[in-house]
């Protein structure tokens, strides 16, 4: 299995997924000129996209997805809500490339085998995502204000993790946001914050040389190495040591990361 965060963050969020035969994006959040360039850039042609997964209908998820699917014939994979939800930004779809998933159901699709779990967000129905491949396993997890011990239970033991470390919490409360907006963000259905990421991730992993990419990083209520400092504290406090036990990073909004292989 392979893996690239083309995009992470509150401008556009794009996932890359990659398996011996199936290639995949999580999300489409940004213009199709922008993704396509992105995947030039890992030595992926957009026509090679087997299926574009939706985690939730907010336009920095979907910005991209109905045309890209339009120009390159590529399936859409959502849920019901979401789709009823997104239809109308989207636009027309033919009814070959709807996929429908219900929440908490194992699927598969090709060589790839995925779990979407509920999530909480001021959304429809969102969901992420766990992606199953040859005993590796991959989580994309954000948009969540909260992460329950039914959450725990699917994303524990993975081999890669694209988790929400959104903010923050004295940058939002200090920060130029409305009131009602840094309310809705704090919430338990915003975002992740630096700290509950942090105490996630020490509650769920194992120090065997696990992946993890902090994503969707707010530009305005956090700094990149405020997100690892406050992630890494927590990590360190479960007796984790971030530079052998671990592989860690932040996912960034303007370029790819490096695409990774999980052997």
């Amino acid at each position: 299995m392979k893996f690239c965060s083309l995009s992470s963050g509150s401008r556009g969020n794009c996932q890359y997924l990659e398996t011996k035969y199936m290639k995949v994006l999580i999300d489409a959040g940004l213009s199709a000129r922008k993704i396509e360039h992105f995947l030039d850039h890992i030595g992926v042609h957009p026509s090679q996209i087997d299926y574009i997964f939706v985690t939730h209908e907010h336009m920095d998820h979907i910005q991209g997805v109905g045309p890209l699917s339009r120009r390159y014939n590529i399936p859409i994979v959502a849920s019901f809500g979401t789709w009823m939800a997104m239809e109308k930004i989207v636009g027309k779809i033919p009814d070959e490339n709807r996929c429908v998933f219900s929440p908490g159901e194992e699927c598969s699709l090709g060589d790839l085998d995925f779990m979407p779990f509920h999530i909480y967000h001021d959304a429809v129905d969102p969901v992420g995502f766990a992606f199953y491949h040859e005993k590796k396993k991959a989580i994309v997890l954000t948009d969540s204000g909260i992460v329950t011990p039914e959450m725990k239970k699917i994303i524990c033991r993975a081999d890669l993790y694209l988790i929400e470390a959104n903010h923050d919490p004295l940058m939002l409360e200090k920060g130029p946001y409305p009131r009602q907006l840094k309310q809705r963000i704090a919430s338990d259905y915003g975002h992740l914050s630096n700290e509950i990421s942090g105490k996630v991730l020490s509650e769920v992993l194992k120090g065997e040389r696990e992946v993890i990419l902090l994503g969707h990083l707010s530009e305005e209520n956090n700094i990149p190495k405020v997100a690892l400092n406050t992630v890494a504290r927590y990590l360190t406090n479960r007796g984790l040591d971030i530079r052998k036990d671990l592989r860690i990073g932040c996912a960034r909004v303007e370029h790819p990361s490096p695409l990774i292989a999980l052997e």
